[in-house]
């Protein structure tokens, strides 16, 4: 028998914000810029939010992160996936879709 899926939403945001540094380097505000846009203004990212989260992932080895100037000459952190991160992309996209198959078959027969 399987096991309920209990991963708190902050696994769906660490996948979004993994998915979105795959494009790339990006500073915070890039990241929820990108996914707000790609879920067509249905997710916004707060900043209480996306930044533990960046955190988390950088002492988790996923990400590295640098100052840099941005575009508005701006001192800002830019974020980068390593390898390890890479890793963790695929494994939580693999899980994503597996739990997301599950609840659309229950959906069907509930």
């Amino acid at each position: 028998m399987g096991r309920l899926f209990t991963k708190p939403l902050q696994g769906a945001l660490n996948l979004l914000i993994l998915k979105a540094l795959r494009h790339g380097p990006m500073h915070g505000y890039g990241i929820t810029v990108m996914i707000q846009q790609a879920s067509q203004d249905v997710l916004e990212i707060e900043e209480g939010s996306l930044y533990p989260a960046l955190h988390k992932m950088e002492h988790e080895g996923w990400l590295t992160s640098e100052w840099a100037v941005s575009d508005t000459n701006r001192r800002v952190r830019f974020y980068k996936l390593t390898a390890k991160g890479e890793r963790q992309l695929e494994a939580d996209e693999q899980e994503y879709r597996r739990v997301s198959a599950a609840i659309a078959r229950a959906l069907r027969y509930v």
